[in-house]
């Protein structure tokens, strides 16, 4: 399914991403595909799965789970954690 991701805060920052269009079932396989166009972009991108898997993750302004099922058209936004003081 194509699905439109879309990433916010330090992830987009670091990533150089703010969104792109992706082929995956799930969310959960959306990780290795997203990690491989962050390297595309920018060889030298520290991110790896564990900095994905620890944001919050939406399906067309829901939350969701890594096992959700995506749709055709479906958008997923990842949000990592923030901290402040």
């Amino acid at each position: 399914m194509r699905v439109k991701v879309k990433l916010f805060g330090l992830l987009r920052i670091d990533s150089g991403i703010k969104e792109v269009e992706l082929e995956a079932s799930t969310v959960r396989e959306l990780y290795p595909l997203l990690l491989a166009e962050m390297r595309r972009r920018d060889p030298e991108c520290s991110l790896d799965e564990k900095d994905l898997r620890a944001c919050v993750v939406a399906v067309n302004e829901r939350r969701a789970k890594p096992g959700t099922k995506l749709s055709p058209g479906d958008v997923v936004c990842l949000l990592p954690p923030v901290a402040g003081g």
